[in-house]
């Protein structure tokens, strides 16, 4: 493809996208069969039973190769019971990442706890491994990692220090369903794995969650949080079974089995659908390879990793191979283009005042520091390498299907960008 072009479109040149997109970029692809699977359960009055999630589960559970999963309303649901069942309470704290989306760590104040943000890694965006252990105290009952992007922890090195300090490991796969770690199904690695399958996810369910657990004990606790339809026939643990026939946590998190019946549909197509995306994104990061400023979020091709699904496409950004244009400037050149580019990603969780200075239970205090007696506020230059990611990344299209004619054109407008920074400054 071409490699160079003098004239950007911001400047009055011709757009680098020409083509019709088409359905490209269309998710999710609901098919007749999703339709059908809908219809059944409406038809047999059945949209707030059990069956039809139950079998969702055996499946979902089956492709992890795990022993229980726990279908949710939410991945946020997910997430909380997840917590809950590492034995996070009041006065607790986890560990986790700033950048993220906001429920892969605010439940915790649900339950009384709090957070103290680590670092992420630079290349990977997630959370960094060697800023993990000097957070661990006695209050410390989880971590949680966010295969954040597509992108999969190092999971290795978190776990090892989750089984020196005796601390659970949460994984949110929202954003990796299918993904892998040197081999291994991201989500089946830490003690729980907790997820969002909503529309717009790699794995789009409908509204509603997963949690995925090897471990019994924990696949009670997060039935007994929430679904207490459930508790009478599956609660054997002798802590839980006296407790039976209400929810713990005053929940009511079962799915919808509309989703349910979407989901199983949706799961049986996964596998053919990510190997696409796969084909794609990566086609598209090989185009762009050697490319000044653009640098590819993605692990390296020999390490048995990949990022899934690939939800939420980003790069990595260095303005210095580009003279210093801001990530925002080059994005608007993108976009000039016709290309799809976001300066930034998720906003950063421990500079937002809702972390800070909210009194959300009406403790008289922050929420953040209310049952804890140490002051775990972060400002501004507390995480430096978190903080300058919104500088140092962007959201990229995110490729449904393998047409390389249409790739290459949105590969053009990065290039075409890039190679011409100088015209920008």
């Amino acid at each position: 493809m071409p490699t160079k072009s003098s004239c950007l479109a911001i400047l009055g040149g011709p757009k680098a996208v020409t083509a019709d997109p088409d359905d490209t970029f269309t998710w999710p692809i609901i098919t007749q069969e999703d339709e059908d699977a809908c219809l059944g359960v409406l038809r047999a009055g059945k949209m707030s039973d059990i069956e039809v999630t139950q079998e969702f589960e055996k499946e979902f559970a089956a492709w992890h190769g795990v022993e229980y999963a726990l279908a949710h309303s939410s991945g946020t649901g997910a997430l909380e019971a997840a917590m809950w069942a590492c034995g996070v309470g009041a006065g607790d704290e986890i560990i986790g990442p700033s950048l993220t989306y906001w429920a892969s760590v605010l439940p915790a104040f649900c339950l009384g706890a709090t957070i103290d943000f680590a670092e992420v890694e630079a290349h990977t965006l997630c959370i960094d491994p060697n800023d993990i252990e000097r957070r661990i105290n006695e209050r410390t009952k989880a971590i949680v990692v966010v295969h954040y992007c597509g992108y999969p922890c190092d999971m290795d090195p978190i776990m090892q220090i989750a089984e020196k300090h005796r601390v659970k490991v949460i994984e949110d796969v929202s954003h990796a369903h299918g993904g892998r770690y040197k081999g291994r199904l991201v989500g089946t690695i830490g003690h729980i794995g907790a997820m969002s399958v909503m529309s717009g996810k790699a794995l789009p369910v409908g509204e509603g969650g997963f949690l995925i657990t090897h471990d019994r004990f924990l696949y009670e606790k997060a039935v007994a949080w929430g679904h207490y339809e459930r508790t009478g026939t599956e609660l054997h643990d002798p802590s839980l079974a006296p407790f039976a026939g209400l929810p713990w946590g005053a929940h009511k998190y079962r799915m919808h089995q509309l989703s349910s019946a979407v989901g199983r549909v949706q799961l049986r197509r996964y596998q053919a659908r990510m190997d696409e995306i796969l084909k794609s994104m990566n086609y598209w990061w090989d185009l762009l390879e050697g490319v000044p400023g653009i640098i590819a979020h993605r692990p390296p091709k020999d390490s048995g990793s990949h990022n899934g699904g690939w939800y939420a496409p980003h790069g990595l950004y260095d303005k210095d191979a580009l003279g210093g244009l801001s990530v925002h400037r080059f994005a608007e050149a993108v976009n000039a283009e016709g290309g799809i580019c976001h300066p930034g990603a998720n906003m950063l969780l421990h500079l937002h005042p809702l972390l800070n200075d909210a009194d959300i239970y009406g403790h008289g205090k922050p929420t953040r520091i209310a049952n804890t007696d140490r002051d775990l506020r972060q400002g501004p230059g507390s995480l430096p390498v978190t903080e300058s990611m919104p500088e140092r990344c962007y959201g990229i299209p995110w490729f449904k299907h393998y047409r390389p004619e249409i790739i290459e054109q949105y590969a053009l407008a990065y290039r075409k960008v890039a190679e011409n920074a100088d015209r920008l400054r």
